[in-house]
């Protein structure tokens, strides 16, 4: 039995536990996965609640917003993604101490190529800068941006990912609502990775008036997969990406990490598609629409 879990704050209805236990199961190896939620608990304590997680046995776990950035400096040894993005979403519990890892990098880039194949990124309207937003503008990289033009109340975070972006040799910028609803309709995708959709956050990030058959949208929140942001931008005829798509592949990618020492990861790739078909038939498609 591995034993996993997730941390994070308003986590009760993440699926992450059922895409575990599902691909351990598919695999003949039994996976439980727990929830460590942090939402309504008063002083909450990130490195206590990681440790216990050490101290019971588990094998590593997923963590969420808002303790990425903690969980990076929490690590004794960083894999590539999160030296490249900052964040961790991924801990592996070793002998040779606390590993992190980054699959909402990978996991974003391996999305976006599904459903998009080759096409580049271009000019790119990127909505937060936390921890999530972090690694895809850093996957945005990858994908032949042209620019990413960060949306963000909080500046000093704004600032610092316009900086490491550059320092990458990733051309970025910061603007203002005002920019951004002016110079939408000139721009190809609209990202967004701050916690606004989502059933504990509800609303739309932006005004979306400027949308068009032009862009592609991306909205990181999953619960509900049909966000106030996707519907507007399938009214107006622009290509989507659902936080459904991140959700499977930077899973398929964690549970890759929690295994890579008893399951090897051809064995695991033909897993992925039936999956990520499993969760949008769950939670994108009409039927998974009109459910309570």
């Amino acid at each position: 039995m591995i034993k996993l879990g997730l941390v994070g704050e308003g986590i009760a209805k993440s699926q992450s536990p059922d895409l575990h236990e599902r691909l351990g199961a598919s695999l003949g190896v039994p996976v439980r996965y727990d929830l460590v939620d942090s939402l309504g608990v008063a002083d909450f304590d990130f490195p206590n609640a990681i440790q216990r997680l050490r101290e019971e046995g588990y094998r590593g776990t997923n963590v969420t917003f808002p303790f990425k950035e903690q969980a990076a400096q929490l690590a004794d040894i960083r894999g590539e993604g999160v030296k490249r993005v900052g964040t961790a979403n991924t801990l592996l519990f070793d002998a040779a101490g606390l590993r992190a890892e980054n699959t909402d990098y990978t996991g974003f880039i391996s999305a976006y190529r599904h459903s998009f194949g080759d096409q580049p990124a271009g000019d790119i309207l990127l909505i937060g800068a936390g921890g999530v937003g972090r690694a895809v503008a850093c996957a945005l990289g990858e994908l032949s941006a042209s620019c990413v033009h960060i949306l963000e109340r909080d500046e000093r975070r704004a600032q610092s990912l316009r900086h490491d972006l550059n320092g990458m040799g990733i051309t970025a910028q910061c603007i203002t609502p005002e920019q951004a609803q002016h110079e939408l309709p000139q721009w190809h995708g609209v990202v967004n990775c701050s916690p606004i959709g989502h059933i504990n956050h509800p609303g739309c990030p932006i005004d979306t008036a400027g949308l068009g058959a032009q862009h592609w949208v991306f909205d990181a929140v999953y619960i509900p997969a049909h966000t106030e942001l996707l519907r507007a931008a399938q009214q107006a005829g622009a290509k989507t990406l659902s936080g459904v798509d991140l959700f499977v592949f930077q899973g398929v990618d964690a549970f890759r990490f929690f295994t890579l020492d008893r399951i090897a990861t051809e064995q695991i790739d033909p897993h992925v598609i039936p999956l990520r078909t499993h969760y949008i038939e769950q939670l994108v498609s009409p039927s998974a629409q009109s459910q309570p």
